[in-house]
């Protein structure tokens, strides 16, 4: 089982450290922590499509808040449903 972090800005003035430490703390390894910042509405996210091609049963995914991984509440559902 491996376990992964998410985090996101919408913004390059704005900063993941506080999500970054966070992922730490919940046992996240640097290396697999995968950072974007892209605003949450677009469809194209290269590092969190990167990041769920990696993934296998029985992987975790690990995100400070909701809205970070999701761009709206039927995408979130649509993740929930693929990680099963």
């Amino acid at each position: 089982m491996t376990r992964y972090g998410y985090a996101r800005v919408s913004t390059r003035e704005q900063s993941t450290d506080h999500q970054i430490d966070a992922l730490a703390a919940a046992g996240v390894a640097p290396e697999n922590v995968f950072i974007e910042k892209v605003s949450g509405k677009l469809a194209s996210r290269p590092k969190l499509d990167t990041m769920l091609d990696r993934l296998v049963p029985g992987d975790q995914v690990v995100v400070t808040r909701l809205k970070r991984i999701g761009r709206s509440q039927q995408h979130l559902l649509d993740l929930v449903r693929g990680f099963g």
